[in-house]
């Protein structure tokens, strides 16, 4: 597969390769390397994409990924003028097993988009922890201007994201639509200048990097899961990952990774945040670790009791 691990230092990346890995101290970056073709992907740029991911999962060094886009766009879902013999089931089976490579990282996982992210390109920066924007950028559920149905995850994500009637306009109509109207839809963890998308990326990326990265993702996971379960799985699931984190501290072995940053998950605040105010923002206020003020007592209270 077309894949090249590349350093910061490196110097000039190849233009040959669909995929690249490049790496700044604890922050890697994937960059979908398709400039051409706005970063539309071929079935091979997809695996190649599944194997990067794989790669750096098993990466200690590793502590948080940035995805994103080779030139002025992020990506513009799969080239059909590259079509391969196989199977249209068999073809399917590759670009999912992909998409949940993307669901399932074990670590931060931030989309940095600017142009267009359109089809499967918008639903692989949905698909991942947080998704930090400029406002040029220009997303779209395209599939059925295409004659397609709606793919990579977009059929599970949206409704969970945006509500039924909402995902439903959006992929039947296939309208295009700026940042700042994804942002409404609450489709946006961060929403910047196109001069600042650097910068905030690299800000988010460095805190996240200086996180317990096992705890912050788990946290994550309950999150997700806190839209389909109910309060008690929420708390049973909770208890589990806490078990382990607790084993850790009683056999002496514990790390910085392994410290609990989120005490208020303890009483269920990861599923009720997102009934409350929905995924994307549960886990933008987890991520970033603002300051929220009580309603009641008037004090100041770190979202999710970061420490």
């Amino acid at each position: 597969m077309s894949i090249e691990t590349v350093t910061s230092n490196t110097g000039t990346e190849s233009a040959e390769r669909d995929v690249l890995i490049s790496r700044d101290g604890a922050v890697a970056t994937i960059t979908l390397n398709r400039p051409t073709r706005r970063n539309a992907m071929t079935l091979d740029s997809w695996i190649a994409l599944r194997e990067a991911l794989g790669e750096l999962a098993l990466d200690d060094a590793t502590r948080v990924v940035v995805l994103t886009g080779a030139g002025s766009d992020f990506c513009t879902g799969a080239d059909l003028d590259k079509r391969t013999p196989m199977h249209p089931l068999n073809r399917m089976r590759q670009i999912n097993a992909t998409a949940l490579a993307v669901a399932e990282f074990p670590k931060p996982l931030i989309a940095k988009v600017r142009g267009y992210a359109v089809g499967a390109g918008w639903n692989l920066a949905l698909l991942c922890d947080l998704l930090i924007t400029s406002r040029d950028a220009q997303f779209s559920q395209i599939f059925a201007k295409r004659g397609l149905s709606v793919d990579f995850g977009g059929s599970w994500l949206l409704p969970r994201m945006v509500g039924l009637h909402r995902a439903k306009r959006l992929v039947m109509l296939a309208e295009m639509i700026d940042a700042e109207q994804a942002d409404a839809l609450g489709l946006v963890s961060e929403l910047v200048e196109p001069d600042e998308l650097d910068a905030t990326v690299a800000r988010f990326a460095t805190r996240l990097a200086a996180a317990p990265t096992v705890a912050v993702m788990q946290s994550t996971r309950l999150i997700e899961d806190g839209t389909t379960s109910s309060l008690r799985d929420a708390l049973r699931e909770r208890g589990a990952f806490a078990s382990g984190q607790f084993c850790n501290r009683r056999s002496g072995r514990t790390t910085r990774i392994h410290r609990e940053a989120s005490p208020c998950v303890q009483r269920g605040v990861a599923g009720a945040a997102t009934v409350i105010v929905g995924p994307s923002i549960a886990q933008k206020l987890w991520h970033s670790r603002v300051t929220i003020r009580g309603p009641r007592s008037g004090s100041n209270h770190r979202s999710m009791c970061a420490q």
